[in-house]
Formats: structure tokens, sequence, C-alpha cells
């Protein structure tokens, strides 16, 4: 009896299968990696934190913002999230690496190049999302709230820790934002959108970006079409692309079921 439960294990291993606590101890060894490094990059990033709390504050300082700390322990909070935001930053190329790991043996080749395709635009898209941000969309947004200044006697001493988070949430925002074409590649590949349905509610999606325009910028006619303007673009973008891979996919389910009826 021993000796046939002992082959039956070495056949279970040897067809290529992994048993639920072999699966287990794979992610918890690649869960334990990304942990290891994500201390390491902390611990890097919190000694380049002045820099990068400099580099943000010089983006307020063209506009006359003056910078304190109004807690004791604010200016470290500051130091400690920025760290913490690097090191998210530094990890995500391995962390991405080590899901696509775990995964890829359960997937198909097919599955595999869309899967990181769709990473590598998604990481794309949402640089090209902060570089908006920083470059077009936040010196419109700076100035325009200091000009308030000038209307009553109150001078401009902002919380370092509110501002950094103002800042870093006009980054996410707008990151999320211009992932709008991955996410409709997405979708249209798992069958839950068509190209048909983004060009019939068109209308309905310029008068929404519109308004989320006017919220996220200031009320001036300026800033808010050069907010809107290249969404509407993604929008379109997205459009062409899920028409795209809706093609793909009929093509692919035809010669499928061609397949099966050959069979």
């Amino acid at each position: 009896m021993k000796k046939s439960k002992t082959k039956s294990k070495k056949k279970a291993n040897d067809d290529g299968s992994m048993s639920l606590s072999g699966h287990l101890k794979e992610l918890r060894n690649r869960i334990l990696v990304v942990v290891i490094l994500l201390l390491v990059a902390f611990t890097a990033c919190l000694s380049f934190s002045p820099r990068l709390i400099t580099f943000l504050t010089d983006m307020g300082e063209k506009y006359n913002y003056v910078f304190v700390y109004i807690a004791p322990q604010e200016l470290l909070l500051v130091y400690l999230n920025t760290a913490l935001i690097g090191a998210l930053v530094i990890c995500f190329p391995v962390v991405a690496y080590e899901v696509y790991a775990f995964c890829s043996p359960g997937m198909k080749q097919r599955e595999r190049t869309f899967f990181i395709a769709s990473l590598l635009a998604g990481t794309m898209f949402f640089v090209l999302g902060v570089a908006f941000a920083r470059f077009i969309s936040l010196p419109f947004v700076l100035r325009f709230l200091i000009q308030f200044t000038g209307e009553v006697d109150v001078s401009a001493s902002i919380s370092i820790q509110q501002y950094v988070g103002f800042l870093m949430t006009i980054f996410v925002v707008f990151g999320l934002v211009f992932e709008l074409p991955v996410v409709s590649v997405l979708l249209t590949g798992l069958g839950l959108i068509q190209a048909d349905w983004l060009r019939k509610g068109r209308k309905i999606m310029i008068v929404i970006i519109f308004v989320l325009a006017a919220i996220i910028t200031p009320p001036d006619v300026v800033s808010q079409v050069m907010v809107a303007v290249p969404m509407i673009g993604l929008y379109e973008l997205s459009i062409g692309l899920s028409a795209l891979v809706g093609k793909r996919r009929k093509a692919r389910e035809d010669s499928d079921e061609d397949e099966d009826e050959d069979d």
C-alpha cells in the first residue's frame, strides 16, 4: 500500500500540476520577496525624500506660495509618506512580474501576451497622465488659486502636508483618467462592452467629461478646455481600440467555431 501511494504522488508531480500547499508556498515566497524589496526601497527613498519634497515645493514657490508645517510631526509624516509612495513606484515592476509569474502557468500563450501588453500600456498611460498633470494642469491650478490672496489682506502660508497631499491626489486622478483606453481594451477583450456602445454614448460622455474638467480645474474656460480636450481624445482612442479588439475577438470566436464543426 505504501509503495502504491508513493507512486501516485510521483505521478501527480510528473504531470506538472501543483498541490494547494505548493501554490500557497509559492505565493508566500513571492509576497516575501515583494515585502523585502519594499522595505529596502522605502529605506532608500527616505534619504531622498527632502529632494523630492523640494522638487514639489518648487512648483508652488514659482507662484509665491510659502510652505509651513503646523504640527511637530507633520514634516516627518510628509517624509515618510513621500518615501512610501516612491518605494511603491520603484517596486511596481517587481510586483507586476511576481503576479505574472504566479498566474502565467495557468494561462494560454495568447492570454500571457494580452496580460503583458495590458500591463505595459497601463503603465505608459498612467505616466502620461501624471506628466499631463505636472506640466499642463497643475500650473494653471496653482496660479489660479494663489490669485485670491490679492483680493484680501491675507498671506498664503500653506501646510506642507496638505500641499503634498493635494499634488499626489491630482497626479493619481489624472493617471487613472488616462487609463481609460486600457480599461476599454480589457473590458472589450472580456466581452463586457462593445465599441458600438461607446459610440452611442459619445454625446453623454462629452458632457460628463466637461463637468469633470470643471470640477478638477479652476473655473476658467482655458484650463477646462485644456483638460477636457485630451480626455475626449482618450475616449475616441478608446472607441478605436475597442473596435479593433472586438473585431479580433469575433474573428477568433468564428475560427474556434469552425474548428469545432470540423471536429
